[in-house]
C-alpha cells in the first residue's frame, strides 16, 4: 500500500484532534492485532504504539497513523490498512526511546510506504 503522508492520518479517517486513542483495540486486515498503548508525534512522525499482548510474543509495535483507515470512536476501535503479518515484519520495538528516533520512525515508514495496496500485485 503506497501511503502519501505516512505520519499524518488520512482525511476521513475519525480523527478527532485531541482525542486519547489510548486502550482502543487495533484492527487489522486479518484480526485484533492488540491495543493502542500510546499516540505520540516526536519530529512531526506520528505514530502509534501498539501493545501486541501475547501475539507477537508479547512486543509492541509502532505504526505510523497514515496507515490507520478508520477510527470507530464509540466502537474504542482503530483499523489499520495492512495485515497483522506486515506489522509484525515492520523494523522491532525495543526501547521507548526508539520512538524519537528521527532514524528508527524513519526505517519504520519506509517499511509501511512498500506495502502492496489491497486488490494489487506488485510490480
Amino acid at each position: 500500500m503506497t501511503i502519501d503522508g505516512i505520519w499524518s492520518y488520512a482525511p476521513g479517517s475519525g480523527c478527532a484532534e485531541g482525542q486519547d486513542l489510548t486502550g482502543y483495540a487495533v484492527v487489522t486486515a486479518d484480526g485484533t492485532l492488540g491495543h493502542v498503548e500510546r499516540e505520540a508525534g516526536p519530529h512531526g512522525m506520528r505514530h502509534l504504539v501498539v501493545d501486541t499482548g501475547v501475539w507477537l510474543f508479547g512486543r509492541s509495535a509502532v505504526v505510523p497513523v497514515g496507515v490507520v483507515t478508520g477510527i470507530d470512536h464509540a466502537g474504542r476501535k482503530v483499523s489499520l490498512a495492512c495485515t497483522g503479518d506486515e506489522v509484525k515484519e515492520a523494523p522491532r520495538f525495543r526501547t521507548d526511546s526508539e520512538t524519537r528516533d528521527p532514524a528508527y520512525l524513519t526505517t519504520v515508514g519506509d517499511h509501511y510506504r512498500r506495502l502492496t495496496p489491497r486488490g494489487t500485485t506488485s510490480a
